[in-house]
């Protein structure tokens, strides 16, 4: 095993001034990073704005030895991240989206206003970051993006359609960017945390909110973003000293002549047989998605 080490690289982090992102951004730069440590300072729910928290966050890189600069601008404004940067210290390697808010309610009192605020920080903010990034990354043949997901994106959670949205949506952003950057040396990857946050406080049994330590989470993060990890377009649930990779599953179903069609009635009759998993495949791409489909075509014609 080779020690891992980021010496020459940079690395942004959103949201770094508390909690999950914190622990990336002092964990990156424990590592030989050069660290943006950018935070709004807002509250849980996206409101107003701080810098204390991302100045004092840099103190502790510091302080250590390491080398980092605060960053307050909000990630709808990704180009002002970057070029912090790149005006800093003239390259991004690494792109680790972090930054969110929540704006928990059940569907039903649900506002346009605690919809589109969800969605602005979380998908939008990293889509204009990660994007600002995107074409340095592919000039100089190397970069590693993280998104952050969640498990109430990739299950669902009462309360969180906004949230859930948006966390899954990240992950068919990373998915689809994976396959846009490898011939570039742009690997990119989505974990779905749980650690002991101010988002998450509350939320756990006595006892287990004090185990969820966000450094818990940041090792991994590490890993993927380093030149070692040739790991790209994959989700991994990680917390509380455990870590998981995910993958989608589906039943081989059930197929109809396409000449002939077929009813309502014919998929009640085999709905059983549809929602079977047994000898369930794992698709990889569209390619290998549209394997069982063009195999139906094919015993029809």
């Amino acid at each position: 095993m080779s020690d891992i080490r980021f010496e020459d690289k940079v690395v942004i982090v959103t949201g770094a001034g508390g909690g999950i992102g914190r622990a990336h951004a002092l964990l990156f730069a424990k590592h030989g990073a050069k660290v943006v440590v950018n935070d709004l300072g807002g509250s849980t729910q996206g409101e107003g704005a701080n810098s204390e928290a991302a100045l004092k966050v840099v103190e502790e890189i510091k302080a250590a030895g390491g080398t980092a600069i605060a960053n307050p601008d909000s990630v709808v404004d990704g180009d002002k991240i970057v070029q912090c940067a790149m005006d800093n210290f003239g390259r991004v390697d690494v792109v680790v989206n972090n930054a969110g808010i929540l704006r928990d309610k059940s569907f039903a009192k649900m506002t346009d206003t605690d919809w589109d605020l969800v969605y602005k920080v979380h998908v939008e903010g990293a889509y204009k970051v990660t994007h600002a990034a995107w074409n340095q990354m592919k000039e100089q043949n190397f970069g590693r993006i993280i998104f952050t997901s969640s498990t109430s994106g990739i299950y669902g959670n009462f309360g969180q359609a906004n949230y859930g949205m948006a966390k899954l949506g990240l992950y068919g952003l990373t998915r689809t960017l994976a396959i846009e950057g490898r011939k570039n040396n742009i690997f990119v990857n989505a974990i779905a945390p749980t650690g002991g946050t101010r988002m998450t406080e509350g939320l756990f049994p006595p006892g287990a909110f004090e185990k969820l330590k966000p450094e818990l989470v940041s090792p991994l993060v590490v890993y993927l973003c380093s030149e070692h990890c040739q790991e790209t377009g994959s989700l991994f649930e990680v917390g509380g000293g455990w870590m998981g990779k995910v993958r989608w599953e589906r039943s081989l179903g059930i197929g109809f002549n396409p000449d002939e069609g077929f009813t309502p009635e014919d998929v009640q009759a085999n709905f059983e047989q549809l929602c079977s998993f047994e000898n369930a495949v794992h698709p990889k791409d569209n390619i290998e998605a549209l394997k069982e489909l063009m195999q139906n075509i094919q015993k029809f014609s």
